[in-house]
């Protein structure tokens, strides 16, 4: 099949174990991305199979009516970019693993580094050293301090560990399934959404973006929380109530946000004002961003597409399509 690669801005996956599981295929490799509808048809013709690199470029019906020939697109996680209803309507299947077998340990990993350098305000530090003024104000000890994290998840666990190990306390929300499940597992579990957000020192979110979680954190969870509070997300903007964030910093509740996603992305105006706030730690969207993450997540998509080609596709989120297609 001839299979095309979008947004791989670094060239990464030629070089990883993975790859060799499309030896079999005719693969094209676009390292730059293009938003341009008419482009981007253009440049996919001749696709059979189109791999996806997370959300970074949308599916529209508006880009499927442009490419005949496309016949499945593959990739990993939740889809909120692509058209699922005109993939069908197109006959487009679309391969998604949704269950993992292990946690992002990766995204856990950034999280906790942003915890981190939000509670000692690192990047302010490094930027005073740098400039020959030494320190720069006073941090806060993780030791004996309230983690809440939102969201009952395999990433959300994991960050856990890193807390127990670093001698904070963990307190638990999520929806009402998550919490069960917690209070299952022996926990703690906040007694109300206002206490979880008004007592945690840090708030770090960990929730799959769909439609009944968009915009889940609102102006009024941000007003709970306390002034040196951190607030942290390396899930999706999506997750948070638009333009609320960047209001909850200027009033000042939380005190600082340490943030891996944004609205839009990627983001290059280094005016935006929720980037360039001064309360703001931010990064580029890197929480996937390792070389193993990589090599587990695209070893899935691959295997996906070879599923496809011999006949016995798997991960079907549209599987319609497929019987149909038989």
């Amino acid at each position: 099949m001839k299979v095309h690669i979008l947004d791989d801005w670094f060239d990464t996956l030629r070089g990883l174990p993975c790859f060799a599981k499309l030896a079999a295929h005719d693969v094209t490799v676009w390292t730059d991305h293009v938003e341009d509808i008419d482009a981007l048809a253009d440049r996919l013709q001749d696709a059979d199979a189109l791999v996806l690199f997370r959300e970074r470029t949308k599916v529209t019906r508006a880009l499927l009516e442009k490419l005949p020939n496309l016949r499945l697109i593959s990739q990993r996680s939740v889809y909120p970019h692509v058209d699922v209803a005109a993939c069908s309507d197109h006959d487009v299947l679309l391969c998604s693993n949704m269950h993992g077998g292990t946690p992002s340990y990766a995204a856990a990993e950034l999280t906790w580094a942003l915890i981190m350098a939000g509670m000692r305000d690192l990047p302010t530090q490094m930027a005073s050293v740098k400039a020959g003024r030494w320190q720069a104000g006073v941090g806060k000890t993780l030791r004996g301090r309230q983690l809440g994290l939102y969201g009952y998840g395999r990433i959300a666990r994991a960050v856990a560990g890193y807390a127990e190990a670093f001698g904070m306390n963990v307190t638990w929300w999520s929806s009402q399934e998550g919490r069960a499940r917690a209070q299952a597992d022996g926990v703690q579990v906040a007694p109300s959404r206002d206490a979880f957000f008004s007592s945690c020192d840090v708030v770090s979110v960990h929730v799959r973006l769909k439609p009944d979680t968009a915009g889940i954190i609102t102006a009024a969870d941000f007003a709970q929380m306390q002034p040196g509070s951190l607030f942290v997300n390396t899930s999706r903007a999506g997750l948070i109530a638009p333009g609320s964030l960047l209001k909850a910093l200027e009033i000042g509740r939380p005190g600082k946000a340490a943030i891996d996603v944004f609205d839009t992305e990627p983001l290059t105006d280094p005016d935006d004002p929720l980037l360039s706030h001064r309360n703001l730690i931010a990064t580029p969207h890197i929480g996937f961003v390792t070389e193993d993450e990589f090599d587990l997540q695209f070893s899935d998509i691959f295997d996906q597409v070879n599923a496809y080609a011999n006949g016995a596709p798997i991960h079907m989120i549209n599987p319609e399509v497929w019987t149909n297609a038989k």
